[in-house]
């Protein structure tokens, strides 16, 4: 009796947590938005578990509870991912959107809140690993760490890297399938040039920049990826494109994917999408998940719905933008790698994606071109307030523009090329 009285209760928590989450996102307006569904089947479609949540004290942050998202009614320890969240979002709900759509694929996902004002950046990271070998040690029936995935998001990115090494050559973790998945990533720390290149050969790795982040330098995420001792096979680098469609902004902040932030196919389809097949593909050796995960520019990688731009995939990533625009640059004396950064690395017109806009220079002073090659397009251009500034229709390949009467400040230029697609991209006048 005492034994059923135990799990009535244990059963009612998980119903009472699941309940506060739902009405808390429905009342911070965390709802799914845009023109574009969800998927519905296949990679990044939801998962046909109930979600289910562990909730125990977090002894370096007592505060804050450390939580893992797992699948109800599981008979077994599941493969587990491990989320670093960006600085300030030691509230789930910043991410809870990712937290249940992992959870109910069936994965168990562990959050570790971490502090962010009176602490070192060390204190940080060990409050993580302790956090996650914390719920390891207190949950096997739920965690596999045999078969296990780290990811983050800007500090979290950063810190994914320090931390799965550690947890991959201290505690053996994921001898059964590994990956690794920064998006957005501030400067690595806990991380020496010897150490990356002593991660276990099988570890896969999947790597997210967003093109209108200007937060942090997209060099901190191209000096890790081509420095790691990753084979090529099993890691990719993607950028994630802004679209328009129907009206609606399907923007690339440094945000995304948080759920207070715009919730959208987005998510789905650029984020969940990949790391749902990288999954797959890492404990279950599924090819088709690698060709969605790491297909290396696959159709069934960088396609999106009709009216988005595709992912841009390389193995080979180089600075697209110059320094000068990110809040956090590569090449500061805060960044220990900061020697590894080459501040004027930028991609050449000659490498760039067909699929993109080429904007040079970005920023601007008197004028830039406009480059499309593979179609006629119009571009318009509007100022801060959304006001059209520009316009001019019919270009071939490229066009140059004067800005010399345009004040200094941020302009979105939009392309409509003649098959109706939308491009978009962020140019700043100085």
């Amino acid at each position: 009796m005492k034994q059923q009285i135990h799990q009535l209760m244990h059963s009612n928590r998980q119903l009472i947590c699941f309940f506060i989450l739902f009405n808390s996102m429905a009342a911070f307006g965390q709802v799914y938005t845009g023109p574009i569904a969800k998927p519905t089947s296949g990679y990044g479609s939801e998962g046909t578990y109930t979600l289910a949540i562990e909730s125990f004290t977090n002894p370096n942050f007592p505060t804050e509870n450390i939580r893992i998202y797992y699948p109800s009614g599981i008979t077994s320890s599941v493969p587990t991912l491990f989320y670093s969240h960006g600085y300030g979002g030691s509230d789930p709900l910043h991410v809870i959107g990712l937290l249940s759509f992992f959870a109910k694929k069936g994965y168990a996902i562990v959050f570790v809140p971490y502090q962010t004002n009176g602490v070192s950046i060390n204190d940080r990271y060990v409050n993580l690993t302790a956090g996650f070998r914390k719920a390891a040690r207190d949950y096997p029936t739920i965690i596999d760490t045999t078969r296990v995935g780290f990811l983050g998001h800007s500090f979290g990115g950063g810190a994914t890297i320090g931390v799965s090494h550690t947890c991959f050559t201290e505690n053996n973790w994921g001898q059964n399938g590994r990956f690794i998945c920064p998006s957005a990533q501030w400067y690595s720390f806990n991380i020496t040039q010897t150490e990356l290149q002593t991660f276990p050969l099988d570890t896969k790795m999947l790597t997210f920049i967003y093109t209108t982040d200007s937060v942090n330098d997209h060099r901190m995420a191209t000096e890790i990826f081509s420095n790691i001792n990753i084979p090529s096979a099993e890691k990719d680098f993607i950028r994630v494109v802004p679209s328009t469609v129907s009206g609606y902004d399907y923007t690339t902040e440094h945000d995304m994917p948080t759920t207070y932030a715009a919730f959208d196919a987005l998510d789905y389809y650029a984020y969940y999408r990949l790391i749902d097949a990288l999954c797959d593909y890492t404990f279950n050796g599924s090819l088709a998940g690698k060709d969605v995960a790491l297909g290396n520019g696959s159709t069934n990688q960088i396609t999106m719905p009709s009216g988005m731009a595709n992912l841009l995939q390389t193995d080979m990533p180089v600075a697209v933008f110059p320094e000068s625009i990110y809040g956090f640059k590569c090449s500061v004396l805060a960044n220990p790698r900061q020697e590894y950064c080459n501040s004027n690395l930028t991609l050449t017109e000659a490498s760039l994606n067909d699929s993109q806009i080429f904007i040079f220079p970005n920023p601007a002073l008197s004028s830039f071109s406009v480059r499309y090659p593979n179609q006629n397009f119009s571009l318009e251009i509007l100022d801060g307030s959304g006001s059209k500034i520009y316009e001019k229709n019919k270009i071939t390949e490229q066009v140059i523009v004067s800005m010399e009467t345009f004040p200094k400040g941020l302009y979105l230029v939009k392309m409509i090329l003649e098959n109706g697609d939308l491009l978009t991209e962020k140019l700043i006048k100085e």
